[in-house]
C-alpha cells in the first residue's frame, strides 16, 4: 500500500488525517512543526509525539526526506550542486547560492524535462516525472541541514518546467511560504516558465507574491521557434498578454530571462526589436550569456557584446541586468542541471 506523502500536507489536511486517526487537531500542529520548522526526516525524532502515534505513523506515512547521492562545491565562488537521490531511482539537482541579501536555492520542479529548449540540458534525456511539493520542499529543507544555513530566497529555475507541474507547484508555494511551515517570504520566491499561456493565467488567479519570470530568449516569434518548441503553440504576443495579464492580477514585475547566444540572438537589431516588445512594461531583463553544455553549438556572446545589447535596453528606460554566473566550473548555471539515472553517473561526471 502506497504511504501517506505528509510533506505534501497542509496543516488543515494534516489535522483531518489526525482527526481519522483518532488523534486531537493540537497534534497536528506539532508533526506540522516538525517537518517543516525543525526540519525532521524520522518520526522517532518527534520526541513530543507519542511512542504508538509515532509507529503508526511510520507505518502508514513517509516524510519524503532525500539521501545526498553528491555534493560539488566550486572552487570559483563556493556555489554548491546537490544530486539527490529519489525514492525511485532517479536523481535530480539543486544549487545553493550565496549573495550579499542572503542564501538562493534554486530547485527542480520535475525530474527532467518535455518542453525540448535548445540551450537546456534539463530537457536532454526527457521527462521522468513530476515532483511532488513534499520532494520540491525537500530540496530546500536538505539544504538546509546540509549547510546549517537558513535559506532565504527560493528560484523554482531547476530541472523542469513549473507550470507544466502547476498543481504541485502551487502546494509548494502554500507549504513553503506559510508562516507555520517554511516561512519563506513570497516576495523572495521566483518562479521560471517557458511560457505556458493558460497555466499562466491560471497562476495570477492565485494572486500569490511570487516574482514570475518567463524564458523569452528571442524578440520574434520566426526565431524563438527555432530554439524553442514552446513557440510552435504560442505566439510572443499571446505569452506577453498573459504576462501583462499577470502583473494586473498580482502587481507583482514580470521578470523576462533572456540569454544571449553568439550570432543567434545577440545582435543589435535583436537588441532594439527586443525594446519593440518590452518598452513602457513593468518589467525587469534579466541578460544571461548562455552557459555552454556539450551535446548543443550554441556559446556565449562575448563581454562587449552583452554591455552593448544592455545599453540599447536602457536606453528606451528598460531595467536591465546581466545574469551572475555562479558555480560555472561545477555545471551549476542556469540552463546547466539534469536529471540523473543512476548514482554511478552522477560519481563519473562529478570526478
Amino acid at each position: 500500500m502506497k504511504k501517506i506523502d505528509l510533506k505534501s500536507m497542509e496543516l488543515p489536511e494534516i489535522k483531518t488525517l489526525f482527526g481519522e486517526m483518532g488523534e486531537k487537531p493540537f497534534r497536528a500542529g506539532q508533526l506540522y512543526s516538525w517537518i517543516h520548522q525543525k526540519k525532521a526526516t524520522e518520526f522517532q525524532q518527534m520526541t513530543n509525539l507519542s511512542e504508538d502515534l509515532r509507529r503508526r505513523l511510520a507505518e502508514t506515512c513517509e516524510l519524503s526526506a532525500f539521501q545526498i547521492a553528491d555534493r560539488q562545491i566550486s572552487k570559483l565562488d563556493g556555489t554548491r550542486k546537490y544530486a539527490f537521490l529519489l525514492s525511485d531511482g532517479n536523481i535530480i539537482e539543486s544549487v545553493y547560492m550565496k549573495y550579499r541579501h542572503g542564501i538562493s536555492v534554486c530547485i527542480s520542479s520535475q525530474a527532467g524535462c518535455r518542453m525540448g529548449c535548445r540551450f537546456c540540458a534539463s530537457t536532454l534525456d526527457g521527462l521522468a516525472r513530476n515532483l511532488t511539493a513534499g520532494e520540491m520542499l525537500e530540496q530546500i529543507d536538505a539544504i538546509e541541514r546540509d549547510a546549517g544555513e537558513r535559506v532565504s530566497h527560493v528560484v523554482v529555475m531547476g530541472s523542469g518546467e513549473p507550470l507544466d507541474n502547476k498543481e504541485n507547484l502551487i502546494r509548494f508555494l502554500h507549504l513553503v511560504s506559510d508562516e507555520n511551515g517554511g516561512g519563506i517570504s513570497q516576495r523572495n520566491i521566483t518562479v521560471s516558465t517557458c511560457g505556458l499561456v493558460p497555466e499562466i493565467r491560471e497562476l495570477a488567479g492565485e494572486k500569490f507574491a511570487i516574482t514570475l519570470a518567463l524564458s523569452l530568449h528571442a524578440p520574434n516569434d520566426a526565431l524563438r521557434r527555432t530554439m524553442m518548441p514552446i513557440a510552435n503553440r504560442y505566439t510572443i504576443a499571446e505569452t506577453l498578454k498573459a504576462c501583462d495579464f499577470y502583473f494586473e492580477q498580482t502587481g507583482r514585475r514580470m521578470s523576462y530571462e533572456y540569454s544571449l547566444v553568439r550570432g543567434v540572438n545577440d545582435r543589435p537589431e535583436h537588441a532594439r526589436e527586443l525594446t519593440g516588445l518590452l518598452k513602457g512594461k513593468n518589467c525587469h531583463v534579466n541578460l544571461i550569456p548562455v552557459n555552454p553544455i556539450k551535446e548543443r553549438e550554441y556559446r556565449e556572446t562575448m563581454a562587449p557584446d552583452v554591455d552593448r545589447f544592455k545599453k540599447e535596453l536602457e536606453k528606451s528606460g528598460i531595467n536591465v541586468t546581466i545574469r551572475r554566473r555562479l558555480g560555472a566550473d561545477i555545471d551549476s548555471a542556469c540552463g546547466q542541471l539534469r536529471r540523473r539515472i543512476q548514482r554511478g553517473e552522477v560519481r563519473k561526471e562529478a570526478e
